[in-house]
């Protein structure tokens, strides 16, 4: 949340300085930039609520928890990437049809200031989502390294427009058309990770591997046959086949059952839950 809250107030800010510097310089790439900076805003609000949501815990009505919360934050954060891009795309190529003033050089020196205040935040917010691996916050990261992108590809094309004169005018419009590809390219890119979440995807990582490992160990299993599970926003919920002594009575087994959970959760402290199920093992078993 703390991660939401910084890209909030900073992207309100960047958004009010560059349209307004975009409408008084007459500069589209600006002005698109300050459209992807209040797109910025709304992305951080959507990942602020989820993850206030995602960290509810469980109830009557959600058992599993609200983690999804997280996950769809993350979609809806990529899909307004994507929207943000085809705005951008429509509006540059209706300013190159459209003749127009060339941008006044002041909207250069404001295009570079964002340029460093957005990559910085990218940094400072991807650690954060790295460290609790949340895709919202990361998507969110990445928003902001768009917005740098997009602040970038704008600064070269207002350099062009300037210094070419009114032959390159439209350098500032083409620019905005460059990063709207490359803000789309980001938009999809990170959609795929919570749409793998929300198709119950098997964990990224070393999660399950882990997970029979330390399975495989506890005293009483004889063999971890399955184990599978998914990611529900910041958790893993996993489930487990294992095998033991045929011999053993429903108590003794249903206490080697728990002695799995509780070392694999011990083991693996973002994994919510565990279900096991028992059954018996013999030499011959595939």
């Amino acid at each position: 949340m703390r991660a939401a809250a910084l890209g909030l107030l900073t992207n309100g800010l960047l958004a009010t300085i560059k349209l307004t510097a975009g409408i008084v310089g007459h500069s589209y790439a600006l002005i698109a930039d300050a459209i992807e900076s209040a797109m910025d805003v709304f992305s951080s609000l959507i990942v602020w609520r989820g993850m206030v949501v995602a960290s509810r815990p469980a109830d009557t009505g959600h058992p599993y928890g609200h983690g999804r919360a997280e996950t769809l934050a993350a979609a809806a954060v990529a899909l307004m990437l994507l929207g943000a891009a085809a705005v951008i795309l429509y509006q540059s190529i209706r300013e190159i049809i459209e003749p127009h003033q060339a941008p006044a050089p002041f909207t250069l020196l404001v295009l570079l200031g964002v340029v460093l205040v957005k990559e910085g935040l990218f940094r400072v917010v991807d650690r954060i989502g790295t460290q609790i691996e949340s895709a919202a916050v990361t998507t969110d990261a990445w928003h902001h390294r768009s917005d740098a992108i997009t602040s970038a590809a704008a600064a070269l094309g207002i350099s062009v427009s300037l210094i070419g004169g009114p032959r390159y005018a439209t350098a500032d419009e083409w620019a905005a058309i460059f990063a709207s590809a490359i803000i789309a390219f980001n938009g999809w890119r990170l959609l795929k990770a919570p749409l793998k979440e929300l198709m119950e995807a098997e964990p990224s990582g070393d999660v399950i591997l882990r997970a029979r490992a330390t399975a495989a160990r506890v005293t009483g299993v004889k063999k971890v046959e399955k184990c599978r599970g998914h990611k529900m926003g910041y958790g893993y919920f996993l489930e487990m086949h294992i095998e033991v002594d045929g011999t053993m009575s429903v108590r003794q087994a249903h206490e080697v059952a728990h002695r799995v959970k509780d070392a694999v959760q011990s083991a693996l402290p973002r994994v919510n839950n565990v279900t096991v199920h028992i059954e018996p093992f013999t030499e011959t078993t595939p």
